[in-house]
């Protein structure tokens, strides 16, 4: 058996990046950038004004209180820029500031005192002070062209889409998403669940469970499929998931040390290559990692639910973010809110509830943590990962945690 950390060295060091392909920007939510994105544009493109009132020419430092204004006209957002030098204009937020004017005075710090005949605003008096430079937002100010805006890597959420919708960037070049093939394993699995059941017979929950977390913005499913225990099945659904071009293969079943455990074998007479099979970790300690002819990962999950779950959120997750491109999830470090027993010489992998009492976050473990229970996993919002060393963890010790189905939207992305 392998350590944990030393699975996850193993597992990054065989997944290759996917390649790049490019999408429309406004279709790219979730996706990986693949390549560094500079600015096209200034941001704004063009010198505006912040408020509702009048651009005013400052020769000087200081518009003192009194100083009195006839204006040339308005300025409206979306307008063009007016050609009249020097002059004073009502403007909108938004619109370019005229040529020669070198502040904004909002409407409510002037007076006006005279419109023309439709009732526009003709002339005006300041109420106070006006500062040089006020309520202009310059062109540029807040991103240069020619700046690195977004790094290689960054995932692409609601306000990367709002630059590059500012920046009028219309194709991103993002990692392609890993096709992923899903196998379940079982003589006693029934997939329809409006078919019932007879004596002995379970639903496949891990087909559903994988399916959801692991497909989306990393990785699309082109194969799905479960299988009873029998090689000459399996090795028909394996050929149909690399006829598909998988890139990964996931199944769950068959891969612990029972007679009906069949995977190991049927990999290698494929001629798979094992990377590792048992890791120190629980639940999942069967699982086992190799390499197919052609390129494709194989992950083998164990059958129990909790299980599944925890290679696939562990350790398939740390494959699909590899070949995207992504960081090396980071989690948090909260304190224990109870003294804990452990397995020594095991990494667990725990389900747990982040909770937030008077300011302070700190993690629980939740009641019922043996591999076969569900309902546990309704209640979490996070796994607590608990190191190899000792046999227990102290109330308020540190531990490692994560988001329950992905990282956490205010930690590492």
């Amino acid at each position: 058996m392998i350590s944990y950390a030393e699975a996850l060295r193993r597992v990054r060091q065989h997944s290759p990046l996917l390649g790049v392909e490019s999408v429309p920007a406004a279709h790219a939510l979730g996706r990986v950038l693949a390549q560094p994105l500079r600015s096209p544009a200034d941001l704004p493109g063009f010198d505006n004004s912040a408020m509702d009132g009048c651009a005013l020419p400052c020769a000087g430092e200081l518009l003192p209180a009194g100083t009195e204004f006839e204006l040339a006209g308005m300025v409206a957002a979306g307008s063009p820029a007016p050609q009249l030098g020097g002059a004073a204009w009502q403007i909108m937020t938004g619109a370019i500031v005229p040529p020669d004017c070198a502040t904004v005075v909002p409407i409510e710090q002037i007076e006006v005192t005279g419109r023309d005949a439709a009732g526009r605003i003709a002339a005006i008096r300041l109420r106070q002070d006006a500062r040089r430079g006020v309520h202009i937002r310059c062109a540029g100010e807040d991103i240069r062209r020619g700046d690195a805006v977004l790094a290689a890597g960054s995932l692409l959420g609601p306000a990367q889409q709002m630059l590059c919708a500012a920046l009028g960037i219309a194709e991103v070049p993002v990692a392609r998403q890993a096709k992923l093939a899903l196998i379940s394993t079982g003589n006693e699995l029934v997939v329809d669940p409006a078919q019932g059941l007879v004596a002995g017979q379970i639903r496949d929950c891990n087909g559903p469970y994988l399916r959801a977390l692991l497909s989306g913005d990393l990785a699309q499913i082109v194969f799905d499929q479960a299988v009873p225990d029998r090689t000459s099945a399996y090795t028909a659904a394996l050929s149909d998931a690399r006829a598909e071009g998988a890139d990964i293969i996931v199944s769950s079943g068959a891969v612990s040390m029972g007679e009906l455990d069949f995977i190991p074998a049927a990999l290698a007479n494929l001629g798979g290559e094992m990377v590792f099979h048992k890791l120190r970790i629980r639940p999942g300690k069967p699982l086992l990692f190799a390499t197919l002819p052609g390129g494709a990962l194989y992950f083998g999950l164990p059958g129990n639910p909790l299980a599944a779950a925890v290679g696939a959120r562990f350790v398939v997750s740390a494959a699909l973010r590899q070949m995207a491109g992504l960081a090396v999830e980071r989690p948090l470090r909260l304190p224990l809110v109870h003294r804990t027993r452990k397995k020594p010489g095991m990494t667990s992998m725990l389900k747990a509830k982040v909770q937030v009492d008077e300011g302070r976050a700190r993690v629980s473990l939740l009641a019922g943590q043996e591999s076969f229970r569900i309902r546990p996993l309704l209640e979490a919002n996070a796994w607590a990962i608990l190191d190899e060393d000792g046999d227990h963890c102290e109330q308020d010790q540190l531990v490692d945690v994560v988001g329950l189905d992905g990282p956490f939207a205010f930690g590492a992305p």
